[in-house]
């Protein structure tokens, strides 16, 4: 059984964000309802109020705009892995997409939902870190945006504040010599939470040398967490075996995971080396390299 609430159909964000700062109440927003509705019925939330976003045409969609792909937040995670600019801009995401969970539950999850729920398994989070992604969040008082990394705070929580609601995610279009992708490790091949996953950005010259790179990883911290001293090993040289071996030991050392019934903290340290060994190796011919 769900608790009582009151249920709020707003028909443009204006009137949803109003809707969100009820005094003396809480108000939660609710979209595709794949955490909410869990959280509930185990009362972790209890809100006054829910707040149906689910078909503000300003939270729906992907659109390039500024040099940035920007992806509303009540898109779905199958619209996000249906998108032509995801596919082009964006694969570690669309990667991510298509290993989330079942095509129920992505006909229903959105991405802002993913992301604002916290959860340090979140499929979304590391590919969208390696993306250098913003989350726009907006209330009455006007709209902030709020680097990703800096969004998770820790196990279940963020930067969001009462009232607020996160709107809209978006990251630069990557250079055409820019690649990279995602994967993920459960303890079934489908519909199950990460035991651990990881995403990789690599951009490099004709040369072959690494300009930039970008490794996050999930559910191996309280929060998803970039992997930085293993993208400045990478970084400044060419993507061979020993260079490999090296980010993929720095991912393992960056990582600070808990023991639960899904796994070991350290076989969840190995496996983060293991699916970043194995992202890396996948990309060692550059975006360049494989059109000839």
């Amino acid at each position: 059984m769900l608790p009582a609430f009151e249920l709020i159909r707003p028909r443009s964000l204006a009137e949803g964000l109003e809707a969100l700062a009820p005094a003396g109440k809480e108000a939660l927003p609710v979209a595709g309802g794949t955490n909410l509705i869990v959280d509930m019925r185990s009362r972790r939330h209890e809100p006054d109020v829910l707040v149906d976003i689910s078909r503000l045409a300003e939270l729906r969609g992907v659109r390039q705009e500024d040099g940035h792909v920007v992806a509303g937040a009540a898109t779905t995670l199958a619209e996000i892995l249906a998108d032509p600019l995801v596919a082009r801009h964006a694969a570690p995401l669309g990667s991510a997409a298509a290993a989330f969970a079942s095509p129920l539950v992505r006909n229903r999850a959105t991405l802002g939902g993913n992301l604002a729920d916290g959860s340090p398994a979140a499929d979304s989070a590391p590919p969208l870190l390696v993306l250098d992604a913003e989350v726009a969040l907006a209330s009455c008082g006007g709209t902030r945006w709020l680097p990703l990394d800096d969004f998770f705070v820790s196990v279940r929580k963020t930067r969001l504040q009462p009232g607020e609601l996160l709107v809209a995610i978006r990251w630069p279009m990557p250079a055409p010599s820019a690649g990279g992708g995602f994967a993920k490790f459960g303890l079934r091949r489908a519909d199950a939470i990460s035991v651990v996953s990881a995403a990789v950005f690599l951009d490099r010259g004709g040369d072959g040398i690494c300009r930039q790179a970008r490794i996050a990883l999930g559910a191996v911290a309280p929060r998803p967490i970039r992997a930085r001293a293993a993208e400045a090993a990478l970084e400044g040289r060419k993507l061979d075996r020993e260079a490999i071996d090296e980010a993929a030991m720095l991912c393992g050392e960056a990582a600070s995971p808990i023991d639960d019934v899904r796994g070991s903290a350290a076989y969840r340290r190995r496996l983060a080396t293991v699916l970043v060994r194995r992202l890396l190796e996948a990309n060692q011919a550059s975006p360049r390299d494989g059109a000839r």
